[in-house]
């Protein structure tokens, strides 16, 4: 039996790929599974994105290539930061890596010593605290109760920074909950972390392009350019280019940081996949007009689930300004008795109770930092959608 290393006691398996893994499973043996648990759009990668990786294959552009990117691919990246956030950057400031996930780890790592604070917002991606804990560092989760739009507060910022707080991680929209950020509300918190010189932000800023009812995206450097020299801009091409698998994500920041991120990617993965860096330069240099089109199928879908759940028994939804999922709440349906006789004790016995007795898949709210709430991903068919409702419905009106 090898020896593991102590860190890995710090942390757990992500939740929201065991929840889909498990639907898998349930579904290759013959149940009827509805998952729900997936932040994956169902849209399939537009045609001319995938033929220009198809062209790459041809063209033999399969070896190695720069570890943090291809100077093509900086230059999109480039062009898209200007053109979409107005913000500045050379390819010297920006880095690629093999999804966000990895650039928002390399960025961690490349910073964190033992005992540094790193402030998270919750509810939170599952992933962040975790990362945190990898690289030694401590997380700072602030509640961001649904009274306040699941929104971080500048109050509750400033209370929450000590000397120790070395990043503050922003996702807006955010997933879990779609909640974004307005101009004036990243102003407020822009304006906090003027104060805290000390204090570097992590924008992340995947699900920018899924946002709904005219809401207008704004970015923290671009709302205050004084903050432009202390923060990551990450985003990627997974969301909003349907391209979850092809692995790319990116960032722009000081050139000083992205070095040092390259530096530790140089020793772990080294380059992403040269057919996807081909891909994803075509992604961001080509037609556009295909998100607002995807973009409003979402917000149908959205409007949809949330009128469906705020109907079930128990079950409170948020309407969310963006990304593709909500945040129920289903405090209402906590000490309530399941036809089974078991008792529903806490949103992860909720959750367990969907899957077992409608077969439904859905994410706990415990998993993302705050209860009893879950986790739903309306990125799939709006005839499933509207089918695991109704079985929420179904479930939530047996409850005793």
């Amino acid at each position: 039996m090898p020896i593991l290393a102590s860190r890995l006691a710090r942390i757990k398996p992500s939740p929201t790929i065991a929840v889909t893994n498990k639907a898998r499973e349930l579904k290759a043996a013959g149940q009827d599974v509805i998952g729900l648990g997936a932040g994956e759009p169902d849209f399939d990668t537009p045609e001319n994105i995938k033929q220009a990786a198809v062209r790459a294959i041809q063209a033999g552009d399969t070896k190695y290539t720069a570890v943090d990117g291809t100077p093509a691919l900086k230059k999109a990246i480039c062009a898209k930061f200007k053109r979409e956030n107005g913000l500045d950057y050379t390819p010297e400031q920006i880095t690629v890596g093999t999804g966000g996930k990895q650039v928002l780890y390399n960025a961690l790592i490349a910073t964190l010593d033992q005992g540094d604070e790193v402030i998270i917002p919750a509810p939170y991606w599952v992933s962040y605290p975790d990362m945190v804990e990898l690289a030694e560092g401590t997380p700072v989760a602030i509640e961001c109760p649904a009274e306040s739009g699941f929104k971080l507060q500048p109050e509750d910022l400033e209370r929450a920074i000590t000397p120790k707080t070395k990043w503050l991680i922003l996702n807006s929209p955010n997933n879990p909950t779609g909640a974004a950020y307005t101009a004036e509300e990243m102003k407020a918190l822009t304006d906090v972390l003027l104060r805290h010189p000390q204090v570097w932000v992590m924008s992340d800023d995947m699900y920018e392009h899924l946002v709904y009812d005219g809401f207008s995206f704004t970015t923290p450097a671009q709302i205050e350019p004084k903050l432009y020299e202390r923060t990551l801009t990450v985003n990627g091409v997974s969301k909003a280019y349907a391209m979850t698998g092809w692995r790319i994500g990116y960032a722009g920041g000081p050139a000083k940081l992205i070095k040092a991120m390259a530096m530790v990617q140089s020793q772990s993965t080294s380059n992403p996949s040269s057919i996807s860096q081909a891909a994803a330069v075509e992604a961001l240099n080509g037609p556009q007009d295909f998100i607002t089109e995807r973009a409003e199928v979402f917000r149908q879908r959205r409007d949809l689930v949330v009128s469906m759940l705020n109907q079930a028994k128990g079950i409170r939804c948020h309407r969310p300004e963006g990304a593709f999922y909500v945040y129920p709440c289903c405090a209402g349906t906590i000490g309530m008795k399941a036809p089974g006789g078991k008792v529903i004790a806490t949103d992860e016995d909720f959750v367990t109770y969907l899957l077992e007795a409608e077969g439904v898949a859905v994410v706990q709210g415990s998993a993302f930092g705050m209860g009893p709430f879950f986790r739903i991903s309306y990125a799939t068919s709006t005839a499933a959608l509207e089918e695991a409702c109704m079985r929420i419905q179904r479930a939530c009106a047996a409850l005793r």
